[in-house]
């Protein structure tokens, strides 16, 4: 008997043959180290490219009678982007559940490291320890104080205890609400336009060169690939090196 994250106990077969994935980057993660496991993931799992599996809804809204139906031995999810009363109904349906807690990068490495244990059932992955390498020592490439959205409609951006941002500061960037009581709170335009600078990722609000900069005249903007920012998988490889070239450019 294993345990996940949350420290529940997880009734994990001797030999992992049939897997579902609730999260972007655990599909990621799962199909770059034991693909041939992988039989069901949701509409928002695009990487790989040509991954071929059953699609089993989104990660807010799965198909918990089609989860059933497609009887994985492990269905993997994450506290922070499933929710618990889909994780409840499936551990009810009779299915082993294992939950990530992921909000900082040493967070990603060890979860990933233990939940790949179970799934593949061999050594650690070469992406992995790849990727563990690639954010050592990276050189920071601003200092600038920094507003973060995430959404709008209303506004929202990253606070505190967030991996993305922990991938951040790394890099370097004072997140201007690091210290909020909430993880994601609700904040005034005028108040992320008073930072001096503003990160647009693409991910989970689709903001780009028409949406979102116009907002903030007398910021300096740049826009981020979120799947760099907030995935936690085979992206973190070359992470450091995308995020940073774009934090460095003058795009608005």
């Amino acid at each position: 008997m294993a345990s996940d994250d949350l420290g529940l106990p997880v009734s994990v077969p001797s030999a992992v043959r049939r897997v579902v994935s609730l999260v972007p980057s655990l599909t990621e993660s799962v199909a770059a180290s034991c693909p041939d496991v992988l039989v069901g993931a949701t509409r928002w799992c695009t990487h790989p490219a040509d991954l071929d599996v059953a699609r089993i809804g989104g990660t807010k809204n799965p198909d918990l009678a089609r989860i059933v139906e497609l009887a994985p031995d492990l269905v993997l999810a994450n506290e922070e982007e499933n929710r618990k009363a889909d994780l409840t109904a499936l551990r009810e349906a009779g299915l082993a559940v294992w939950v990530t807690v992921v909000r900082s990068l040493a967070d990603a490495f060890a979860s990933l490291t233990r939940m790949l244990a179970v799934v593949c059932q061999s050594a650690t992955p070469t992406w992995l320890t790849d990727a563990a390498t690639a954010w050592l020592d990276v050189p920071k490439v601003t200092a600038r104080e920094a507003a973060v959205p995430i959404w709008r409609r209303p506004w929202m951006v990253l606070g505190s205890d967030t991996f993305a941002g922990d991938v951040l500061a790394r890099l370097g960037v004072r997140n201007r609400y690091a210290d909020h009581a909430e993880r994601y709170p609700r904040v005034t335009l005028s108040d992320i336009a008073a930072a001096p600078l503003v990160v647009l990722p693409d991910e989970p609000y689709p903001f780009g060169p028409a949406d979102g900069p116009e907002c903030f005249p007398n910021s300096r903007v740049v826009l981020v690939s979120g799947r760099h920012l907030t995935w936690y998988g085979p992206s973190l490889v070359e992470a450091p090196g995308v995020l940073a070239h774009q934090l460095a450019s003058e795009v608005f």
